[in-house]
């Protein structure tokens, strides 16, 4: 029988022997027998047991987990799983994890790994002999074979793929019930944070069973964020892409997409006059903003507070890209200048960028070399994004369309804008370069800067492309953030409600508004608080006018420990439980 070629085999015993299944099945096999529970989901301490097999040194292995659980989820899935197979095949072969030897061997092919005990076929019990039954997506044909991995994204290269594929998000019960059904609901048993496998299940634990009461309670969704469903944590990171109309906005989606998306129109005049969230589907189609609001498993339920006016100009896209397959992007319409936006629009387009804002991972503002002025509605946006402003990154598009002199002072007035908005000693991070799919790079008008303008695109691409990679350190860095938030709130309210007398409340209620500043300086005296960690007075102040003070709960110790616990021994236990198994 003819051996299996192996172009960086050293000698006969490191040469496979031929499967007698394909490497997808045999995978599927071994995977179901690593995955004790039967979960579909392979955590550390059963990897641990399994990896063994391989012989592999703990560090070598340790490696092999880094790579294969890019997105720090903290378990395998199938196709992260095989990827480990194959980088343990590779590693008994070279003795180097990953890197050049990987990339060579996955060109080639890469042969199953040796493991001790099993054999290279199908074991008793695997997927063939469970009647072709898919643990990982529901029933398929017993003559399927699992798909292990997808099609890189049309005009990408492929050196830019750094990120695996990952597991569709699983289904969760509505969030749409009553007050009273939800609190109900929350009372009843429910797993652990040790019980719970994988960031986004385990915060969604400790948010439904010791924030969410609270954030109800004080009425936090009204003077922050709304409260969370169970599809924000569930979504995929997205990109929010915010700019003056025709800066590239659209072209710049088409340009990583490698094509159009559904409903796309590109043009000189203001084109997109809607927020699009562009987002895999198996097939291409449109979504009205009516019908995305109402679906629990998306992260868009929270929209519905900005009313019809908003739900009319927003929708989703969907179509079959790779990319797509990782990260979620929103188009937004053209910020126009002078007052017509502020009369015509019926919803209030700062509040839903700052909704956006707040739930996405990374925030592109678009400029071009003619469009540097900053308009009072795009100040405003960009006011919106303070805390975030480690998610901002500045795009100035269309470089390639000025010479070399021209492009400096652009620059230097680009940056001179952004300053006196920002206010911050901190550059953000400024991007140049001309991103377009239809057109190359221009070198016509100024061909010295061509060679940086492909620097700045292969770095921006980057960027985009590693946001899988932190998706899971961004949300649990975002939940600690609104956390924080919650429990400044409710001791802020705590200490006004205690200063409400049994009669004269209305009168009461009046000086406590006048007086809200001193009074955010006792809270942070007392309980030793940073005074930037406080919301804005202002704001504060004129949300608090429409409550009266007096029906919200008293504070008591429990509730304030139950936060803090959360913070420091919660959220910490679930962040090591999902570390590398074998640091």
């Amino acid at each position: 029988m003819e051996s299996h070629w192996d172009p960086f085999a050293t000698n006969a015993s490191t040469v496979h022997e031929p499967t007698s299944v394909s490497n997808d099945e045999l995978y599927l096999s071994w995977f179901q027998t690593a995955d004790t529970d039967g979960d579909g989901r392979l955590t550390g301490p059963d990897a641990v047991t399994f990896f063994q097999r391989s012989g592999l040194q703990r560090d070598a292995l340790a490696k092999v987990w880094a790579a294969a659980d890019y997105s720090r989820r903290g378990f395998l899935d199938l196709p992260a799983f095989a990827k480990a197979m194959e980088l343990i095949s590779v590693a008994q072969r070279t003795g180097k994890v990953g890197g050049e030897a990987y990339t060579q061997a996955k060109a080639m092919g890469v042969a199953p790994p040796r493991m001790a005990g099993l054999e290279k076929k199908a074991v008793p019990g695997s997927h063939t002999e469970r009647g072709g039954v898919n643990p990982f997506g529901g029933a398929e044909s017993s003559e399927s074979t699992p798909r292990l991995a997808s099609s890189p994204p049309v005009g990408v290269p492929p050196f830019k793929l750094a990120f695996p594929p990952q597991a569709e998000a699983s289904s969760h019960p509505s969030t749409a019930r009553t007050t009273s059904r939800r609190h109900q609901s929350l009372r009843r048993p429910v797993m652990t944070t040790k019980e719970a496998v994988g960031i986004s299940e385990g915060l969604k634990n400790i948010y439904f069973n010791k924030i969410r009461p609270l954030e109800d309670g004080y009425k936090f969704g009204h003077f922050f964020s709304p409260l969370l469903s169970a599809g924000d944590f569930e979504a995929k990171p997205s990109v929010l892409l915010l700019g003056q109309y025709s800066t590239g906005k659209s072209t710049f989606i088409k340009f990583l997409l490698g094509r159009d998306y559904p409903g796309i129109h590109i043009g000189p005049e203001p084109t997109t006059d809607r927020f699009v969230v562009v987002m895999h589907g198996p097939e291409e189609r449109r979504t009205p903003g009516n019908t995305l609001v109402v679906q629990p498993d998306k992260p868009y339920t929270g929209l519905s507070q900005f009313g019809n006016g908003f739900l009319s100009k927003f929708e989703s896209a969907q179509c079959d890209n790779r990319l797509l397959e990782e990260i979620s992007l929103v188009d937004t319409p053209g910020v126009l200048s002078g007052e017509k936006q502020r009369i015509e629009r019926t919803y209030d387009f700062i509040q839903v960028c700052g909704w956006f804002a707040a739930r996405c991972d990374l925030i592109l503002l678009l400029f071009d070399p003619y469009k540097l002025d900053i308009s009072d509605e795009f100040k405003e946006v960009i006011s919106t994004l303070r805390g975030h402003d480690d998610k901002v990154r500045i795009v100035l598009n269309k470089a390639d369309s000025v010479d070399q002199q021209q492009l400096m002072r652009v620059y230097g007035a680009l940056m001179w804008s952004l300053g006196k908005v920002f206010r911050s000693p901190e550059v953000c991070r400024v991007y140049i370069g001309s991103f377009n799919a239809s057109n190359p790079i221009r070198d016509d008008v100024n061909p010295t800067c061509k060679p940086l303008f492909e620097k700045e695109q292969e770095d921006l691409l980057h960027d985009l492309y590693d946001i899988p990679a932190r998706s899971c350190d961004r949300k649990v860095n975002e939940f600690v953030k609104r956390v924080r938030a919650a429990k400044i709130h409710c001791l802020i309210m705590g200490h006004l409600r205690k200063q409400m007398p049994y009669f004269g409340q209305k009168k009461a209620q009046e000086k406590l508004m006048d007086n809200l500043a001193n009074e955010f300086r006792q809270v942070q005296r007392e309980y030793h608080l940073h005074a930037g960690d406080f919301p804005d007075v202002n704001r504060y102040r004129d949300i608090l006018s429409a409550f009266d003070i007096s029906k919200f709960p008293k504070l008591d110790k429990s509730m304030i420990k139950q936060i803090d616990d959360s913070l420091s021994i919660d959220i910490p236990q679930l962040v090591r439980q999902m570390d590398n198994p074998y640091v």
